[in-house]
């Protein structure tokens, strides 16, 4: 297929015409950018019919992927496996509901490229390799964006991806003796089993199967101008991934910037929960600052080689802390750091000898 089909896709809870003002606002700059794209989206009510007629036996004829997407409870698991489904079938620009474009798709293939050569765009959302080996950040450390790409039909990475998910919730609901109905997953597990981190695997092992040599995420580490790799043209993180504070993404107003993501959108983890230590939280509020993360690090380690009943007894203070709370649901300043910054030392202090090697540990 030379051209990639003129469509724009988003899923959602409800059909336009009952979107939120907030919605609406965001899907008009993808409709007023791009008058000659068809914009669809697929709903709460029509979705099921969709993977049923695409994938049934008038379709594709995989009952595996029915019967897997009819099992789903987890709503994002749903919403992933559904963006790689209709990509598969339809093509064209997916991008998340809370997703503005700043500029027309038009422009999201350099004037070099000839678009005959390219089957599929994306743009590097997180590019921190440093954190490759950390035991939470790892994972999620060299990503591609997912909230809005680009491809053409029937690519066999999209539907490697798909088999991917398929093969990781089998796995998952044996591990936990459940069906795939009642599976519990976390955010990590979120991210590794259908969203960036999967997305990305996905991506590089087709690209390696295509040039047929191995293709690591080395290729796309500080890129500065797109890159075009077994058909994959791969965009600076400022492209999709602009504003986010990280991976020299740049800001919105850059002429690299393609769209905006406004993150409204995703509530998710509040059923798939990061992991959050009872006195420290997040690491992820870091936003992979080195110094922060390091900090944090030293600050667990330190908690979990104290004695049981200290720990409980700096939960307990930290508990009491939060009852400080001011009533629209923000820390008060004098007790909790700000975003981003975790708290120097833990409730009690850690000695500052202590301190030094527990840093100097966590940084080789």
């Amino acid at each position: 297929m030379e051209k990639f089909p003129k469509k724009i896709w988003q899923s959602w809870k409800v059909e336009p015409l009952r979107f939120e003002e907030r919605d609406i606002e965001r899907a008009r700059t993808w409709t007023v950018k791009n008058p000659r794209h068809r914009y669809e989206v697929l709903t709460d009510d029509n979705a099921m019919n969709y993977v049923e007629e695409h994938f049934g036996p008038s379709g594709y004829n995989r009952p595996d992927i029915v019967s897997t997407y009819k099992s789903l409870n987890a709503r994002i698991i749903q919403a992933d496996l559904l963006r790689y489904l209709v990509m598969y079938v339809e093509g064209g620009v997916y991008t998340d509901i809370d997703v503005e474009a700043i500029r027309p798709i038009d422009t999201f293939i350099p004037k070099r490229y000839d678009e005959r050569d390219v089957n599929m765009v994306i743009g590097v959302e997180t590019d921190e390799p440093e954190f490759k080996d950390h035991h939470i950040l790892g994972s999620k450390a060299q990503s591609f964006c997912q909230w809005t790409f680009m491809c053409k039909p029937r690519l066999p990475v999209m539907m490697r991806l798909i088999d991917n998910i398929l093969l990781w919730l089998h796995d998952i609901a044996q591990e936990q003796n459940k069906p795939i109905s009642d599976i519990e997953l976390d955010f990590d597990k979120v991210l590794s089993g259908t969203g960036p981190s999967a997305f990305t695997a996905a991506i590089l092992a087709e690209m390696s199967e295509s040039l047929g040599e191995p293709v690591t995420w080395e290729v796309f580490h500080d890129l500065e101008e797109s890159k075009l790799v077994g058909g994959v043209l791969v965009l600076p993180s400022e492209a999709m991934a602009a504003g986010t504070g990280h991976s020299q993404s740049g800001n919105h107003g850059g002429r690299a910037a393609l769209v905006k993501h406004h993150f409204h959108a995703s509530s998710w983890p509040s059923q798939h929960p990061r992991y959050r230590h009872p006195i420290y939280g997040e690491v992820e509020r870091c936003n992979w600052d080195m110094e922060c993360v390091k900090l944090w690090d030293a600050n667990t380690a330190f908690f979990k080689m104290l004695p049981k009943e200290e720990q409980l007894k700096m939960i307990a203070i930290k508990d009491l802390d939060a009852a400080k709370m001011d009533p629209d649901g923000v820390d008060h300043p004098e007790i909790a750091p700000p975003k981003g910054h975790p708290p120097t030392q833990p409730v009690g202090g850690i000695p500052g000898h202590i301190l030094d090697n527990l840093l100097d540990e966590v940084s080789h």
